[in-house]
């Protein structure tokens, strides 16, 4: 518990891939922290590995202006898992006890870890090390528990849609079928979302168990339609040979099957690039700027979340351990049933 009187200092790090949004939130809290709290505010570099390694900078407000639309994030990041050993049944490496001394020895109140549910599982470690923490949830995959949104999806959605878009003409000029590969790892947010907004004919989830026959008897009816392309957009966790991309296989599954051209495009990182959209920035900074009112209030142990529109808590220990992913009656997908979007399961 902190004097009432000395001013607060906290900590933030970013963790785990980089996303748009990410210096927009390190923005809110750090803003916020200071100018409405009073309160010290340093930034470790490379997330957990700074404070293994004790390397920070201390964040000024003026250090925190003009990097609201910056894409990537000022303090860089690292896929470091401090509690990996432990998890993994072997005998701790030694870090979890670095970052503890780090944490006492710069007299932190408390460390804002932004990241996706790898960096909130290990928050809720440290929380239960008796660190005060609280989370901030990114990601393109959309797929933290405990919120209905994190930042960087809304981002990844317009950039794989727009995509599509052009997928759509050379699929049409040259008749073929065009399978595009999107990031997700086992959660197919990204997929549903973009593919319905790109207008994609099949939308391949790693929550619907898929038949290749039903994905090929798809396209060749729409042949028989005379509708001379298919766009097929794929979750890159699908099921599917781990020695080839998922696309990869779907274009030789297809053109085996239907003696259709095929062609796959694999979009890659290129999902987790860039600026943010205006309403990633606005998402991004509503958490920082509520992450710090958390911190004041003395609301720790906690991640902030958004459900039905309203800024809430959730505990750390619940979001770190679970997964939010597709529900197969989710409505956005019995909505694309009715149009006669494919899930490769029927």
């Amino acid at each position: 518990m902190s004097l009432p009187n000395k001013p607060k200092k906290i900590g933030i790090l970013t963790a785990g891939g980089d996303c748009p949004g990410l210096n927009a939130a390190i923005r809110g809290v750090g803003k916020t922290a200071i100018v409405e709290y009073g309160m010290k505010v340093l930034g470790f570099n490379a997330g957990f590995l700074g404070l293994i390694n004790k390397d920070y900078m201390v964040l000024k407000e003026s250090q925190l202006s003009g990097i609201l639309t910056l894409g990537g994030t000022i303090l860089g990041s690292s896929r470091e898992k401090p509690y990996k050993n432990v998890m993994n049944g072997e005998e701790a490496s030694g870090k979890p006890e670095k970052i503890k001394h780090t944490y006492h020895d710069l007299g932190l109140d408390c460390l804002v870890c932004i990241g996706g549910n790898g960096t909130m599982k290990t928050a809720s470690l440290l929380a239960q090390e008796g660190m005060n923490v609280i989370g901030i949830p990114k990601t393109i995959d959309n797929d933290v528990w405990g919120t209905d949104i994190t930042f960087g999806f809304e981002s990844a959605v317009q950039i794989a849609t727009e995509a599509i878009d052009r997928l759509h003409t050379t699929a049409n000029s040259h008749q073929r079928v065009m399978i595009i590969e999107l990031m997700g790892h086992h959660a197919g947010w990204l997929a549903l979302y973009s593919g319905m907004a790109g207008g994609g004919d099949i939308i391949l989830l790693p929550e619907i168990p898929f038949n290749i026959h039903s994905v090929c008897k798809k396209i060749e009816s729409r042949y028989q339609d005379k509708k001379p392309y298919s766009i097929v957009v794929v979750a890159e966790g699908i099921e599917h040979p781990k020695n080839q991309s998922a696309a990869s296989y779907l274009a030789e599954e297809i053109k085996a099957c239907t003696g259709n051209e095929t062609r796959e495009t694999v979009l890659g990182y290129i999902q987790r690039g860039g600026s943010p959209t205006p309403m990633d920035r606005i998402l991004a900074t509503r958490y920082g700027a509520f992450a710090a009112q958390c911190i004041a209030e003395e609301c720790f142990g906690t991640m902030v979340a958004i459900k039905k529109g309203d800024l809430t808590t959730v505990p750390l220990q619940e979001a770190g351990g679970n997964q939010r992913l597709v529900e197969p009656d989710h409505p956005l997908i019995l909505k694309a049933r009715k149009m006669g979007v494919s899930f490769g399961d029927d």
